[in-house]
């Protein structure tokens, strides 16, 4: 009772605050015909696998706004469909352990070596691997049957011949692996004129840029579960992944847009784009 009579005294009726009181309609509430279109459009083949992180980016791209990332996911929570996927466990975030920055590409390159498992028990491929961190692109990579110093200051100087970055200043970033400080690969990088740099003292998979990708790499939805019949079938598959990589898909930690397009500067243009439509 005091609580209406402390309400009706004033001269201007204040809004109801009680948590129960039954609201109108915002204005802009997505219609049942929206939310049902949200939710048809996230289970259509093109998108059942991505997340909205991803479709939202995409439809952007092709000039369509239906809702907000955050409406995405609501509106999936809500339909029950906003579970987690994969096989994968939930991330786990780390600061990267280093003291180099790249502000541009070809910059901080970051290089490691990961097994590819065949269908023989305890024999392995092993997919040499160098990264761009300024654009998360794969500069250069290879599969061998064995770790070796020597593959890996081969992969390199192709790799800075590709990229055109002979002699520029540039920083390889790697663990404290047996390839990683060897004699012909460190005589390499002096021959090229690029600058070493690795990870904490007595940590051997410090690396945090190669490992996301490899990440990335072993639990995509094409991963063979049997390993690779043979090491051309290994190279052919990294192959077609690096292509994917590359040129499709959209990377979280550069905006979701693609490493090659972060890595040729048209990033800007495309966020640009976004925005205006997201305006």
């Amino acid at each position: 009772m005091r609580t209406l009579q402390r309400w009706t005294q004033t001269d201007v009726f204040k809004a109801d605050a009680r948590t129960t009181v039954t609201r109108p309609t915002p204005s802009n509430a997505l219609s049942d015909v929206e939310r049902q279109a949200i939710i048809t459009l996230c289970n259509s083949p093109e998108y059942a696998h991505l997340p909205p992180s991803q479709i939202v980016p995409r439809l952007a791209d092709q000039g369509c706004y239906l809702a907000s990332e955050a409406t995405f996911y609501r509106v999936l929570r809500a339909a029950g469909q906003q579970q987690r996927r994969g096989r994968s466990q939930r991330p786990r975030r780390y600061a990267a352990p280093t003291t180099h920055a790249a502000k541009a590409p070809n910059q901080v390159w970051s290089w490691d070596i990961t097994y590819l498992p065949s269908p023989i028990r305890g024999k392995y491929y092993y997919l040499y691997l160098i990264e761009d961190i300024y654009s998360r692109k794969a500069v250069g990579w290879e599969v061998y049957e064995m770790e070796s110093g020597e593959k890996a200051a081969a992969l390199l100087q192709r790799s800075v011949i590709g990229e055109q970055c002979l002699h520029e200043p540039l920083v390889l970033h790697s663990d404290n692996g047996a390839p990683m400080k060897s004699v012909t690969l460190l005589s390499k990088m002096y021959e090229l004129g690029i600058t070493p740099s690795r990870g904490r003292p007595r940590v051997s998979n410090d690396n945090p840029y190669s490992e996301s990708l490899f990440r990335t790499l072993k639990y995509c939805p094409q991963w063979p579960q049997d390993g690779f019949a043979s090491l051309d079938a290994a190279r052919l598959w990294v192959r077609d992944f690096m292509r994917w990589y590359n040129n499709d898909h959209r990377h979280s930690r550069i905006r979701f847009v693609t490493p090659t397009e972060r890595h040729r500067g048209l990033d800007h243009q495309i966020l640009a784009r976004r925005h205006e439509l997201y305006e």
